[in-house]
């Protein structure tokens, strides 16, 4: 029981420093500001769960594929290198809405496109698009789609997807899915409903410096345990 307690604390606070202010949180912030809240929050939410239990699968096979010796050693490597690489952006002079202009920009080119396509179709043409479209639109709103391959591939190699193998493969990955789970829901609620304006009043470098002194003190602690055992 102990085991799931401090997998599950453990992914709580480092989903919650890793997502937010994260380009996922932002891109959630803008896109509840354009499309209903409940599908964006539907669809980053479902996106973040998947990837959630996909990295913690990964993380519990990983003992089964290489000593449990190594795979400690390695996630020991990932929390200080993650740590530092946080240190690192957390004391870089770069500007904390650079990430949030950056986001934006690109979903206000995408938005346009859309937008510009829909005003040339014709009402005439609705039906012949609407059998063209993708199977999983027929089922699925396009944009609980678009939320989810947005958020999807926008975790898919980064630095909380790989802290989370990591954290699967030391601790017990049932408490890691759970810790993980509510953690991207209470950032992604924050960030559905706080919209823009909540996202451009966060503070990267303070969560990016907190991210890294998390990341270290587990680093330590994986090191303690390895010269303990």
């Amino acid at each position: 029981m102990s085991s799931v307690v401090q997998g599950f604390t453990k992914s709580l606070a480092m989903t919650v420093l890793s997502e937010i202010g994260d380009k996922t949180f932002f891109a959630a912030a803008i896109l509840a500001m354009r499309h209903p809240r409940k599908l964006v929050l539907s669809g980053c939410l479902s996106a973040l769960i998947v990837m959630t239990i996909l990295s913690a699968l990964v993380g519990w096979a990983a003992p089964n594929l290489i000593s449990r010796k190594w795979t400690h050693h390695i996630t020991t490597f990932l929390f200080f290198g993650f740590g530092l690489w946080s240190l690192w952006d957390g004391f870089k002079d770069e500007g904390e809405a650079e990430e949030l202009a950056e986001v934006e920009a690109k979903l206000n080119a995408d938005w346009k496109t859309n937008t510009g396509t829909t005003k040339e179709n014709s009402k005439d043409d609705d039906e012949i698009k609407k059998q063209k479209r993708p199977f999983l639109s027929q089922f699925f709103s396009p944009i609980l789609l678009k939320a989810f391959s947005i958020t999807f591939f926008g975790e898919w190699g980064d630095k909380s997807q790989l802290a989370t193998i990591g954290l699967a493969a030391d601790e017990n990955p049932f408490g890691v899915v759970l810790g993980g789970i509510l953690g991207q829901t209470l950032c992604t609620i924050a960030a559905v409903l706080g919209g823009k304006s909540l996202a451009a009043q966060i503070s990267e470098k303070i969560v990016a410096l907190s991210g890294g002194v998390l990341f270290i003190v587990f680093g330590i602690q994986s090191f303690l345990s390895t010269v303990d055992s």
